[in-house]
């Protein structure tokens, strides 16, 4: 980590090596698209070499990603509905938030990676957030700009539309 910090490229590699995998995998379970989360994961990345000294070591590194993760995945989301909403217009609210589903051949095992491709992307980080990361409610309403409300819905909406997209 020293070496690291200190600007050695070779030291930041063995730590990316290492941490790379998790990181890609709350990208893609936030993002929903493969292509998507590894630029996600690469910003990360790029983030975390550029805000490498402010690392103080109290804990694990991987700790220390976690939030610079969902922030980044999160202010993605963010920027892609903002140019969503210029380029479409549309009397459908709902247009905005539902991704096109893509249905699964009869022989398809139940996946929840596809299951959560179809969630909302507003529900998807909801759930992902609190029944995969284990955040509380009131950090959600912080990390996302929602009400505590706002945040309790989307993870009621995620559930019922998993439920539904296994069900099928």
């Amino acid at each position: 980590m020293a070496r690291a910090q200190a600007g050695d490229l070779a030291a930041f590699e063995v730590l990316y090596r290492a941490n790379v995998g998790r990181v890609y995998a709350l990208c893609y379970r936030m993002a929903g698209d493969a292509s998507l989360a590894e630029e996600l994961a690469q910003d990360v990345f790029v983030r975390a070499w550029q805000r490498l000294g402010s690392f103080r070591g109290d804990s694990a590194l991987s700790s220390w990603l976690h939030p610079l993760t969902v922030n980044v995945a999160l202010s993605e989301r963010r920027s892609r509905r903002r140019r969503t909403s210029r380029v479409m217009s549309t009397d459908d609210p709902a247009a905005f938030e539902r991704p096109e589903t893509k249905k699964a051949a009869p022989e398809a095992a139940v996946d929840i990676d596809r299951a959560l491709e179809t969630l909302p992307p507003g529900a998807r980080a909801v759930f992902v957030l609190h029944d995969v990361e284990g955040y509380k409610h009131e950090e959600i309403a912080k990390m996302t700009g929602v009400a505590v409300g706002t945040s309790k819905a989307q993870l009621h909406r995620a559930r019922r539309l998993l439920r539904e997209a296994l069900d099928r």
